[in-house]
């Protein structure tokens, strides 16, 4: 029996790692009454983020393709936790992206992203987002979802606060 329990865990394992299981994905955006331009000022005005910011309460680092950041978030009613992802987009006005992982790759990854998408009348269309994979996101995810989509939800509408006022 346990060696049946090893193999299957050996298969479920690299059928994770080769891709055939799904990624966790979040999705939230808001309409902000203010330009681009403001908004990526404000996302990016990492050392104001402790007065503004509900769920990212610290970033640091550059805003440039290649960067490493040190962030530090905490979920509606969940614990703090520090991370150091890598800046893989820095399109000015247009979308923040970066990946963060936990120990090592494939273990527990977030591909975190901002786009901000110009309507009319000098508003936008913000939108935040992750896609969590690994076999530690996959593990987690029913635990971690909800808090972690009213935690974006939370920072939306601040973001939105600081940047119509």
């Amino acid at each position: 029996m346990k060696k049946i329990f090893q193999v299957i865990s050996v298969i479920l394992i690299v059928a994770y790692m080769i891709g055939l299981f799904p990624k966790q994905k979040l999705y939230t955006e808001i309409t902000i009454d203010a330009s681009s331009e403001k908004v990526w000022k404000v996302l990016t005005a990492f050392n104001e983020y402790s007065e503004w910011n509900p769920f990212i309460k610290s970033i640091s680092g550059d805003v440039s393709v290649g960067s490493q950041l040190s962030v530090s978030i905490q979920p509606p009613g969940g614990d703090a936790m520090d991370f150091a992802p890598k800046i893989l987009v820095a399109n000015k006005n247009v979308e923040l992206r970066w990946l963060g992982r936990v120990l090592m790759p494939k273990l527990f990854d977030g591909e975190h992203f901002f786009k901000i998408i110009k309507l009319p009348g000098d508003k936008v269309q913000f939108i935040q987002g992750e896609q969590f994979s690994g076999i530690l996101a996959l593990l987690l995810w029913g635990s971690m979802k909800e808090s972690t989509e009213q935690g974006f939800i939370d920072m939306n509408k601040a973001l939105k606060d600081r940047c119509e006022n």
